[in-house]
């Protein structure tokens, strides 16, 4: 029978648990690094494309891509590099280069397609 490691708080906490990767961006002639979300930097970015209006919620897909960019796009020591407020900056760039970013952010985040829809199927009639 294999032994099971149970782990203590501080194991957990200092885990290095946010995978980082660099990505070819050949529309901007360069690479950027892509990082997977914290657990509150997921939930903010679920929030964000969440539009409550009276009793009815529905789904802001409305700049994803860039948003997404922004919270994930880091430098060598993993420091984001561009704040929340870019996103609509960034949101002007190429959707080839935005998607191909996305694509990698949304795959270390753990974010699938099916998370969508599934926050807009709890969304209705929220």
């Amino acid at each position: 029978m294999a032994k099971v490691k149970i782990l203590t708080r501080d194991a957990i906490l200092q885990a290095e648990d946010l995978p980082c990767e660099l990505v070819e961006v050949p529309e901007w002639s360069g690479s950027v690094y892509v990082r997977a979300l914290t657990g509150i930097e997921r939930d903010a970015f679920e929030q964000s494309v969440v539009e409550q209006k009276g009793k009815s919620t529905k789904m802001n897909l409305r700049n994803i891509r860039a948003k997404l960019v922004a919270l994930t796009a880091v430098d060598e020591e993993g420091k984001r590099l561009f704040t929340d407020d870019d996103a609509a900056l960034l949101g002007k760039k190429s959707a080839a280069a935005l998607d191909r970013v996305f694509d990698v952010a949304q795959r270390l985040s753990g974010l699938r397609q099916e998370d969508v829809e599934e926050l807009a199927g709890n969304s209705e009639g929220a």
